[in-house]
């Protein structure tokens, strides 16, 4: 080791050891002290924190890496205001039934092997006598050590990462415990035919030669065949097999998750925000500690790890982006992307279907899938860069029943009283009956393509699940009213006030209990830490009564979904522009009643006037007015719909102060 790095490292051991010595073994909670803005956890959570590299000369931010004056202010500042390391045993332990977790437990991890965990982390982890969670990567460790290390394409000096004898070593200690990092999938794969590389523990690998995807069983062999090597090779080295998977990149997924569990991992670790409950340890959140963070924003990160980030929506047709002239399209992709960028918005609701007519009937797709043609490959490729370039959550914005499927496959259809007879409704989408069992599995296998072919944070469900008053009395619900106890007839159900308003009940649990199948299909695949949210119209909202001409409940949503979006949308309520803040402002209060309903509420804006002649944008002042008020009602979450970034409608410099939490005027 260099003279100065000896030097660093026992100024380190020195800095931890002094800290040692001036604290007390134990502070009774009623004298500790209580950091800003940190709220009381939560019984048995822990919170995972995420290392990588320790280096200090130049912090390689390619690599995460942190100084080590950093990680002893950071270790240090921990255990002065009480967090406590904590072993996996003891969160293993806590989970069936043992001794509860420390009320502000941490898991110290450190990710990829690399060798400043035996030359600059262990002297600090024996001072503390705290323990930590080391997850290398097989094949890195594997590299000869006159050879380079393949890391993710990039070569690396063989000497930045450990050898299996100092893995041994320090599983020896009583400190680590080691993880598997994959053995050799901590890299990107060709994910669709535009040349975006994905993680390859995650991701079904595009084959350019075929035009076609890995399919299902070749993507498990593949995982498996990983899983087992880099389980086999930390068995032999340190004793014992792995039992903690830390996912490449933070990227999960919850067909790789299958195998994890079925080879005997029990707990699973991700990048996502938050604090880890004992109720699924498969799904860890970690904060991952990047851009060498001085103490103040460490302990800010840290303090704030329960708050939940406001969401800030922009909701983005992908029609405006597809082109067929693959230049163009490609150019709209840069130029969406660069426009989300400069809006400062977190959060995209993506259409991942086609509705190039915009009469709401789904004809195509934007991924491969089993049932319906695709006009181009692109939803994957617009979500991963937005992703990974403006640095958003993205939802897919999909339908839940109106596709243009088999004609044979029910649909909707409602009775006119007049005549007596039923029918597609005119004024209404054209959507299938989700009574039949057909339409529910050809639909769960649309929602799980698009679960295997793209990357997504989450799913919005469209507001095209509804029910009028008159619907649905297609032979397959009828069947299904019948089975539950309810009149054989619509006519019966109307004519009967208790009838009534059981069936209302009955179709608004239904469609939520259809939403919630088709959200355990695309977990099941993506992962559990998809999150989900769902359209609602604004009258079931403030008409309570009008349930019945909607089958849409705002108190149902808020159990039922991670997310409620109310379409706030004041023009298309039939509001004049004098009649939109208060009429807004109305709505607020309306959720505001139901105690932290605000907080899962995220209000969506219309930025298009679709009652003018001819339709018109609404303008960015408009639109930021509207937001003002929202903000001053209390509301944090919002956005808007649709965004015209072809145009720049609303424009980025007017609309962004409102909008975004980076940026003020």
């Amino acid at each position: 080791m260099p003279v100065i790095s000896r030097f660093i490292l026992l100024l380190g051991v020195l800095l931890v050891s002094a800290c040692a010595q001036q604290a007390p073994a134990f502070t009774p909670p009623s004298q500790r002290p209580v950091a800003a803005n940190d709220a009381p956890w939560p019984k048995n959570h822990v919170l995972g924190i995420a290392y990588h590299d320790v280096e200090d000369l130049d912090p390689d931010q390619a690599l995460v890496a942190v100084r080590t004056e950093r990680l002893i202010e950071q270790l240090a500042w921990l255990r002065e205001n009480n967090y406590q390391a904590v072993t996996v045993d003891q969160i293993i332990t806590a989970r069936n039934g043992g001794p509860e977790l420390p009320p502000r437990a941490v898991l110290l991890s450190f990710d990829d092997g690399y060798s400043s965990f035996y030359t600059r982390v262990m002297p600090i982890l024996r001072a503390y006598n705290w323990p930590a969670i080391l997850a290398p990567v097989g094949s890195w460790v594997d590299t000869p050590l006159d050879q380079p290390v393949d890391f993710a394409g990039v070569p690396r000096k063989r000497s930045e990462f450990l050898t299996w004898e100092q893995i041994r070593e320090v599983s020896k200690s009583g400190l680590v415990e080691i993880a598997a990092h994959t053995d050799a999938n901590h890299k990107g794969v060709l994910a669709n035919p535009q040349g975006n590389q994905q993680p390859a523990a995650t991701t079904r690998r595009y084959d350019p030669a075929t035009g076609g995807y890995e399919n299902e069983a070749d993507f498990q062999a593949r995982l498996r065949k990983d899983v087992a090597a880099i389980s086999e090779k930390i068995r032999k080295v340190v004793g014992y097999s792995p039992r903690v998977w830390v996912w490449p990149y933070g990227e999960a997924d919850g067909t790789a998750l299958q195998v994890i569990g079925s080879e005997g991992y029990q707990m699973a670790l991700t990048l996502e925000d938050g604090l880890d409950s004992l109720d699924n340890l498969m799904d860890g959140p970690r904060f991952l500690v990047s851009s060498d963070p001085d103490g103040a924003h460490f302990a800010e990160s840290i303090t704030s790890v329960q708050s939940i980030d406001p969401m800030r929506v922009v909701h983005v047709d992908l029609d405006y982006v597809y082109d067929a002239d693959p230049v163009q399209q490609e150019a709209n992709v840069g130029k969406l992307v660069q426009r989300i960028y400069d809006l400062g918005a977190n959060t995209v609701f993506l259409q991942a279907f086609a509705d190039p007519k915009g009469d709401g009937l789904v004809h195509s797709l934007y991924f491969p899938n089993r049932h319906l043609p695709v006009r181009a490959d692109l939803f994957d490729r617009v979500a991963w860069q937005l992703r990974t370039r403006a640095n958003v959550k993205v939802y897919a914005w999909m339908p839940v029943l109106s596709f243009a499927l088999d004609p044979k496959l029910p649909r909707v259809l409602r009775w006119d009283p007049k005549t007596g007879k039923t029918g597609v409704a005119p004024d209404q989408y054209v959507r299938l009956s989700p009574f039949d069992p057909n339409v529910r599995k050809v639909i769960g296998e649309i929602y799980e393509d698009m679960a295997r072919m793209s990357s997504v944070d989450g799913v919005l469900y469209h507001d095209d699940a509804v029910f009028s008053d008159f619907e649905d009395a297609s032979p397959a619900a009828m069947k299904v009213y019948a089975a539950h106890g309810l009149p054989q007839s619509i006519a019966a159900l109307r004519d009967d006030p208790a009838a009534m308003q059981r069936w209302t009940r009955f179709k608004s649990r239904y469609l939520i209990d259809f939403t919630a199948e088709l959200t355990a299909k695309v977990r099941a695949i993506r992962g559990p830490q998809v999150r989900t949210a769902r359209n609602i119209f604004a009258e079931p909202m403030l008409n309570p009564e009008s349930e019945a001409w909607f089958a849409q409940n705002l108190d149902d949503f808020l159990v039922a979904y991670d997310w409620t979006a109310p379409m706030a949308m004041p023009l298309m309520e039939g509001q004049t522009r004098e009649q939109s803040g208060p009429w807004l402002e109305r709505l607020v209060e309306t959720i505001k009643a139901r105690p932290g309903a605000l907080k899962r509420t995220v209000f969506e804006l219309q930025a298009r006037d679709w009652h003018s002649k001819p339709v018109a944008d609404i303008e960015a002042e408009q639109l930021a007015d509207w937001m003002g008020r929202l903000k001053r009602q209390g509301v944090t979450s919002f956005g808007y719909y649709p965004d015209n970034f072809i145009e720049d409608q609303p424009a980025v410099k007017a609309v962004r102060p409102a909008l975004s939490n980076k940026w003020n005027p």
